[in-house]
């Protein structure tokens, strides 16, 4: 990996979060400088990019509304300058998912989760297209093993992530004549980011734990590092003949 991250950065939108960091600290690891955003929370943002800084790459942070496609085209331009290229883009934002069944999904909340969710990787991914070609690079989205086997009251997971799914295969199929490559990482349910926030809500309890561990192929919650490590595996050259696809890591959950 060291020698494809030998020159540009890594955006990664949403890094301040908890898959986000550690994907900045693993891109880091594998001698990536990064560049990430952060929506509100400055200070974890900045702890992120002081771990990045401690690996021995550099690391800058950006507060960037990923709906405003004008900024997001100016955080993206202004890293490239910053690092002279953009090898790799990765969307690991987005909303908070609340857990309601469709009947009780009132159509605005559906809208602006949708709208904040695909339009945040949609911008970020149209705005690194030019660099990635130039770099011959690489696009990576989070999306859900809810795209394959749908989980009750999940819709708001599944609905946009269908759509990034479709976003990102397009850009596969259009851009792999520049020799840019596009995959997805469907995100299982794990016990970082959102996952304190359900509990905290109650959208998440101790009962849809223990039922979703029961539907699991093996029997655990994953991690934010299973994550970052699929990742990075798409990011790498060691994923070079892949493109146009979904890697779930969800402990087999969409089996």
């Amino acid at each position: 990996m060291a020698e494809r991250f030998a020159s540009g950065v890594a955006l990664v939108a949403g890094g301040s979060g908890g898959i986000g960091a550690a994907i900045c600290r693993t891109l880091a690891e594998a001698g990536s400088d990064v560049a990430l955003t952060y929506h509100s929370n400055k200070a974890r943002a900045e702890a992120v990019a002081a771990e990045v800084r401690a690996l021995g790459r550099k690391a800058e942070i950006h507060a960037v509304d990923l709906n405003d496609d004008v900024a997001v085209a100016a955080f993206v331009d202004g890293a490239a300058a910053s690092f002279g290229g953009v090898h790799t883009a990765i969307y690991a934002a987005g909303p908070y998912i609340n857990m309601r069944h469709i009947a009780r999904l009132e159509p605005k909340l559906f809208r602006d989760t949708v709208a904040t969710d695909l339009f945040g990787c949609y911008h970020l991914l149209h705005a690194a297209l030019p660099h990635l070609r130039k770099s011959r690079g690489v696009a990576v989205a989070l999306a859900t093993p809810a795209i394959r086997r749908y989980a009750v009251k999940d819709v708001l997971s599944a609905a946009p992530k269908a759509a990034v799914e479709a976003v990102v295969k397009g850009i596969a199929a259009e851009e792999g004549r520049f020799g840019v490559r596009a995959n997805c990482v469907g995100v299982g349910v794990i016990s970082d980011g959102m996952y304190h926030q359900l509990l905290a809500t109650g959208d998440f309890d101790e009962r849809f734990i223990e039922t979703t561990k029961a539907v699991v192929a093996l029997k655990q919650l994953g991690t934010a590092q299973n994550i970052a490590d699929a990742v990075a595996f798409l990011a790498s050259d060691r994923a070079s003949y892949i493109t146009g696809q979904t890697l779930m890591v969800d402990g087999g959950y969409a089996i």
